[in-house]
């Protein structure tokens, strides 16, 4: 048989189901799946996405079946509604929308109204008794074809509705006004095409072809990119008898949720339209009313549907309840009220906010719809960074110059930009922006993908903006009638206050809030609630153990809060940034005999102690690894001029002394120079300073009652040498301040693995470790040859070329530097069998990252401590083979 590539639905029953995403895209599969449960849907049929892939790869040529399969599939609608497509006494109309297996809001395109005429326009205002309804169809067909199918940009159509409309809204426009706006908006398309098509089958293929290449326009593409969704899915074409929400007092239109998306509580939520098509509502171009008084932020446009249509409300609560219990998962709902009469036109898994998505999850477990491991396996472990976005200081003091709907959680900060484009550009400046904008469309994805918040005049929390948004875990806010927005002179207003492109503003997604200037923020509480239930599940299944990199005693307790069990790098020269500690570091490097540097390391020690002790004592029983001083010493000095200056005054040096210093330190590749264990080797007395620092801490602390577990870490070692010279060094100095003490420490003395070389030699190198511990960071700059600071003046061109999908310091190197990880733990416990090895780059904080990092058999990962809770789900999802 041959392939085939339409299925059709309605009446009841239909040829496809849910588990049938792939094929059918996500609105195709709902749409089938509700069919056969018997729900209120329009009856249609759905193009595959094989006819897609077929459409790309055979130069936009359909399946030679395909054109027979829609006319059988038009026949069945046909048949189900009573209407004919392009009879002119009792027209069938279709919706042609387009359904990707994976949900990618807004970003493809859709028409409606499709198959009116000048003759169908007639019959369907003399079949629905009610002419101003079917030309409010037409000009809205007209307006839609012209844009999406002939690529005539909208403003051209917006232009001449606003000639006619005259300020008021399309509702108040009289029929004979209606009768000359669509002549006027055919004559934009003869202007543009010769001719505007008036057979609806030749509208049909046209409208169809138009959906299919949506799918790789630049804006679904760069979508896809952020979102990383695969780009060879393709897309299905679903055709689908029309319904109207615009066809009186007595219809409506809207979107409604299982579950609040924004926050994940069990309540429905939604908002509605009357006399409206659905684009009204999505489109954020008005402003909707809620679905009832109970759901968060009530007030709207309009009355709530509960009280304006009890009785639809009442059956769409009944459905939303079936179709939650049969997916098992919060649903997206788009519906219409025709005359009085309830039609639903999709169901889809609904986007939300990371921090709904983890509220229903475990929700969803507490009421015994899905288990555990599913919770665990629902949650991306990347999302949880925004979960833990930081909330406005409710002690700082806030300037409130508008209030909107809350869309979209999270406080942001930034500077007022108005069009995507600019966004783009300030964000290449590194410039933290916010985008203003009436209302969102899908050509403004690339500036809400780079924005850290959207602010807009219009729309709803199911306007594009809310929903995009939500899926991107932006803070937004919509519907800010409080706000003017004047693109042409670059400012908007909020009341008294002008706001001007440039100008900070901050906005919490949370409450709805817009702020003049910045407004500190807090990091959120992860300790308790749902966040909390998710990740103690997570630590259940998890094998990898989870570290932070921390440098302080306040990082240390954040990390300690955030789940890590331990300190995986703990950066020493950190603790050299406050001005005393810099003088005296600076006065060590600068020493020309050893009495000198003596008596400079002997104003280190406490320095070094205070810091130690922070670390030690919020770490209290767990291991916290610390790393020796590793970057090469003329950072610790003065590069300007101008600071020489000060710097040598501070010293009591000359300048010329100083500069002279600076000479003899300059180093033309310092990555590459002396640093990590050269330093130790070469200046053995630094590292034994550091150790003492250490030791001593550790003792006092634990004659104090708290359990300090420390792991001294070599850096940069290449050489078995190198580590076996810098350890005699740190053994010697802690046994001595042991003994010196009184106190037996538990200590332990690694490396850390950050070339290529260490790991060829790893068995070598093991021999005279008690545990390694990979930096990748350094790894992989040394692997690829790039160096951090200077990469990113060819990155963009790679990546723009496809030659790297991501920077390879942001996304662990399976290929390439995974091979030096398996081989370098493979050779290390070849000699030494129960040796611990763990990851400390910010890799480990890489979702894909710990996935490889638990198939090669590591101990635990290290990352910032905000990536902790990422890093912890990210190990139970690689424990259940989900990475």
């Amino acid at each position: 048989m041959s392939e085939r590539f339409v299925y059709r639905f309605g009446g009841g029953s239909a040829e496809g189901d849910g588990s049938m995403k792939a094929l059918l895209g996500g609105k195709g599969a709902g749409l089938a799946e509700m069919s056969t449960l018997g729900l209120p849907v329009p009856p249609g049929l759905t193009i595959t996405t094989a006819a897609c892939n077929h459409f790309f790869d055979q130069e936009q040529a359909w399946p030679e079946t395909l054109r027979e399969e829609i006319e059988g599939g038009l026949s069945h609608i046909e048949q189900i509604t009573g209407k004919r497509f392009g009879d002119p006494n009792n027209p069938l109309l279709v919706s042609v929308r387009s359904g990707a297996p994976v949900s990618m809001p807004g970003m493809m395109d859709t028409v409606l109204n499709l198959g009116l005429n000048d003759a169908t326009v007639e019959g369907l205002a003399k079949h629905a008794d009610n002419p101003r309804f079917a030309y409010d169809s037409y000009r809205r067909f007209i307006t839609m074809f012209g844009d999406v199918v002939l690529g005539i940009h909208y403003s051209r159509f917006a232009r001449v509705v606003e000639s006619i409309r005259g300020g008021r809204d399309e509702s108040e426009l009289s029929v004979e006004e209606l009768k000359d706006l669509v002549g006027q908006l055919k004559s934009v398309i003869v202007e543009a095409h010769d001719t505007f098509p008036e057979d609806p089958r030749q509208q049909l293929d046209l409208s169809i072809n138009a959906v299919f290449k949506s799918f790789n326009t630049p804006r679904a593409r760069y979508y896809r990119k952020s979102q990383a969704i695969p780009h060879d899915t393709g897309t299905a074409v679903n055709v689908q008898a029309m319904v109207f929400g615009n066809m009186g007092e007595n219809s409506a239109t809207g979107v409604c949720f299982t579950r609040d998306p924004k926050s994940g509580t069990k309540i429905f939520f939604g908002e509605w339209l009357p006399n409206a098509q659905g684009e009204d509502v999505v489109a954020g171009t008005h402003t909707p009313g809620p679905l009832s008084t109970a759901q968060p932020g009530a007030a709207g446009a309009c009355a709530p549907l509960s009280e304006e249509m009890p009785e639809i409300y009442a059956k769409l609560d009944g459905i939303q309840k079936t179709l939650e219990a049969h997916f098992r998962d919060m649903q997206d709902i788009e519906f219409t009220v025709e005359a009085g009469e309830l039609y639903l036109l999709q169901t889809r898994t609904g986007k939300r906010t990371p921090a709904a998505a983890v509220q229903i999850a475990v929700d969803m477990v507490k009421e015994g719809i899905i288990d555990e491991d599913e919770a665990l396996s629902r949650i991306d472990p990347a999302s949880l960074e925004m979960v833990l976005r930081p909330m406005l200081d409710p002690d700082a003091k806030r300037k409130i110059i508008a209030r909107g709907l809350d869309a979209s959680p999270g406080a942001a900060s930034g500077r007022v930009v108005f069009h995507s484009d600019e966004a783009q550009e300030a964000a290449d400046r590194g410039e933290d922006v916010i985008l203003v904008r009436m209302e969102t469309s899908p050509e403004d994805i690339q500036g809400m993908t780079v924005a850290k918040g959207i602010l807009t005049s219009r729309g709803g929390q199911t306007s594009h903006a809310a929903v995009v948004a939500r899926g991107m875990g932006r803070p937004c806010v919509v519907g800010c009638s409080d706000i003017a927005v004047d693109y042409a002179r670059a400012l908007f207003y909020a009341g008294d206050t002008v706001i001007q492109r440039g100008d900070w503003i901050t906005i919490d997604g949370g409450t709805g809030e817009v702020m003049d200037g910045q407004v500190p923020t807090l990091a959120p509480p992860t300790d308790s609630g749902a966040m909390a239930d998710l990740l103690g599940w997570a630590d259940q299944r998890a094998r990898l153990s989870v570290r932070a990199n921390a440098d302080n005693g306040a990082d240390a307790a954040r990390a300690r809060e955030l789940g890590a069990v331990g300190i995986g790098l703990c950066r020493t020269e950190h603790m050299f940034f406050q001005p005393e500690a810099l003088r005296a570091m600076r006065q060590m490097i600068l020493a020309k005999d050893e009495r000198t540097r003596q008596r400079a390391l002997h104003d280190i020690l406490p320095i070094q102690k205070a810091e130690f002790r922070g670390v030690f004592e919020a770490m209290n029983g767990l291991p916290v690894t610390v790393r020796l001083l590793d970057p090469p010493l003329h950072e610790f000095l003065p590069e300007r001029a101008e600071d020489v200056d000060v710097v040598a005054q501070d010293l009591g040096v000359r300048t010329d002394v100083l500069t002279e210093r600076l000479r003899e330190l300059h180093e033309i590749n310092p990555m590459l120079g002396h640093r990590g264990c050269r330093v130790g080797v070469t200046a053995p007395e630094i590292y034994q300073t550091q150790v003492r620092a250490l030791l001593e801490t550790a003792c006092e602390l634990t004659r104090e009652g708290i359990t300090v577990i420390p792991e001294i870490m070599i850096p940069l070692v290449a050489m078995p040498e190198e580590l076996a010279a810098c350890r005699e060094h740190v053994v010697s100095t802690a046994e001595a301040v042991m003994e010196e003490q009184g106190t037996t420490v538990d200590y332990r003395v690694g490396t850390m693995i950050e070339l290529p070389r260490a790991a060829l030699l790893a068995n070598e190198i093991a021999k005279h470790a008690d545990f390694f511990s990979f930096g990748t960071n350094d790894l992989t700059q040394m692997t690829y040859g790039f160096s951090r600071d200077d990469m990113g003046k060819f990155l963009t061109g790679y990546l723009s070329a496809g030659i790297l999908t991501d920077s390879p310091l942001a996304q662990f190197d399976i290929e390439g530097v995974g091979q030096l990880v398996a081989l370098g733990t493979e050779r290390g416990r070849a000699t030494k069998p129960r040796l611990k090895v763990g990851i400390c780059g910010e890799h480990g904080g890489d979702p894909k990252g710990v996935g490889f990092f638990h198939r090669v058999g590591l101990d635990y990962v290290s990352c910032s401590p905000f990536r902790v809770p990422v890093a912890r789900l990210a190990a139970a999802h690689a424990a259940l083979g989900k990475l």
